[in-house]
């Protein structure tokens, strides 16, 4: 169990240290590292929620598992503000190109993308007991493979602070994450319809 914990600091620990050893930060002032910073840290976000989701971290597993998960979700809206914000203040005309695609730098859309995407499901979840169970379900799994696509492109495309390689092993794990959850999130899901279907024929 430890190590799963140990792991998991690691991926997100390493590509952290790495970007605070970076010499590019020699050159930037101190709004503009903590909006980097908590760039990254909302990626290392990315990765807790689908391990949350799908039972994988010991000792936060069913309600407690769902309740981190809000947590962490309401977290990574507050490092995206964060990011966005410290990016606005820094740089305003570069903020307005990417907001409005008309930037020239190729990771731009894919983090615009995927920021409206993550205030999407911080919506859904504060309407969540006005929807229906399916319709959440299916709305905040669209929205997820959104954004962890767009992060992950964003993040890889990116040429900054983030060392290369721990960077792409993050953005990697990121994905495979995503796709074992959702995938296995799938499995049952069609295995209790089919159980309902069995029993109702009985």
């Amino acid at each position: 169990m430890a190590l799963i914990w140990v792991a998991l600091a690691t991926a997100i620990g390493v590509p952290l240290a790495a970007a605070a050893m970076s010499p590019q930060l020699a050159w930037r002032n101190a709004i503009y590292i903590l909006a980097g910073f908590a760039g990254i840290l909302g990626l290392g976000f990315m990765l807790v929620q689908p391990l949350l989701i799908g039972g994988y971290l010991p000792g936060l597993s069913g309600r407690l598992g769902r309740r981190v998960h809000h947590w962490i979700g309401g977290a990574l809206v507050v490092a995206v503000v964060i990011h966005v914000g410290g990016l606005w203040i820094t740089s305003p005309p570069d903020m307005i190109d990417a907001l409005l695609f008309t930037s020239p730098t190729p990771f731009s859309p894919f983090g615009v993308i995927a920021m409206w995407a993550i205030f999407a499901v911080a919506l859904l979840a504060a309407f969540r007991r006005r929807l229906r169970l399916r319709t959440w379900r299916i709305a905040h799994t669209l929205l997820a493979i959104v954004i962890v696509i767009g992060s992950a492109a964003h993040a890889i495309l990116i040429e900054g602070t983030m060392e290369t390689v721990s960077k792409a092993a993050l953005c990697v794990l990121v994905l495979a994450a995503a796709i074992k959850v959702i995938a296995g999130l799938r499995v049952w899901r069609k295995r209790a319809t089919s159980r309902g279907e069995s029993v109702v024929r009985q």
